[in-house]
């Protein structure tokens, strides 16, 4: 059956994501190097251990996992929108960040809150600096768009996955955007996919999902019965035992499968 529409993930397929936070954390915890002489790759290992520890503590701990908010995330998300849940950490937030790298200094003997609040406000600035897109990203996109229908799937805070899609300049690529934050569900649960097929109007066995996370966007997708993509930029082997339907490199790759 030929394939109608082509379902891309965002973060780490589309845009740098994982590659982006370290950036932003090794360009904060450099200022500790110069203020402190703290090692900055041990201070930037040190706050996402502490940020992870404070994030599984947080009072709204389920909604995050059912989103699939990451404890990096929190350290820079606005948390914007009426749900109770965002309510809970927009006032949250702000204690999770200088207590994430107030907790992080004072393993090297560093008390100073003025300087984590500092650190804090830096991170939130240099993560946002960041919005870099893979070369391979927009020429697919456009190629893909004048034969399939494409849309956008994507975990995530609402807010924070609203401002990567603007500031990308990846929106007018998609016919249909959704968002986990925005409906609820995560991938890889099969509601998730059932919407996006829903606001294409296409049914699983003419769609594709192309991502680069082998349990989300590949598992997630064969279980609602559409195809799975597997972007393996890295070349790592493949973990769950998952058996994508196709293995691409490089988003160029991805016109010989369709």
């Amino acid at each position: 059956m030929p394939t109608e529409a082509v379902i891309f993930d965002l973060d780490d397929t589309l845009l740098v994501e994982v590659a982006s936070a370290d950036a932003a954390f090794l360009a904060t915890c450099a200022l500790a190097h110069e203020q402190y002489a703290v090692d900055t790759e041990e201070l930037h290992q040190t706050v996402r251990l502490k940020a992870r520890e404070l994030w599984h503590a947080s009072p709204a701990r389920a909604y995050c996992v059912d989103i699939g908010i990451s404890s990096w995330e929190g350290l820079w998300a606005r948390f914007r929108g009426d749900d109770p849940n965002l309510e809970i950490l927009r006032a949250w937030a702000p204690t999770y960040r200088l207590e994430a790298w107030s907790r992080s200094l004072a393993e090297y003997g560093v008390n100073d809150p003025s300087f984590a609040e500092q650190l804090a406000d830096t991170f939130r600035k240099e993560r946002r600096a960041r919005h870099i897109v893979y070369a391979d990203a927009k020429p697919t996109l456009e190629e893909v768009g004048q034969t399939h229908r494409v849309a956008l799937l994507t975990n995530g805070a609402a807010d924070l996955q609203r401002e990567k899609i603007r500031e990308s300049k990846l929106a007018p690529f998609f016919e249909v955007i959704v968002i986990s934050g925005e409906v609820g569900v995560r991938k890889p649960e099969p509601e998730i996919f059932a919407l996006v097929l829903d606001r294409l109007s296409v049914t699983a066995e003419k769609a594709v999902m192309v991502g680069n996370s082998p349990s989300s966007d590949v598992a997630g997708a064969q279980r609602a019965g559409l195809k799975g993509v597997w972007l393996n930029r890295s070349g790592k082997e493949c973990d769950d035992g998952v058996e994508p339907d196709a293995e691409i490199a490089g988003l160029n790759e991805l016109k010989d499968f369709l």
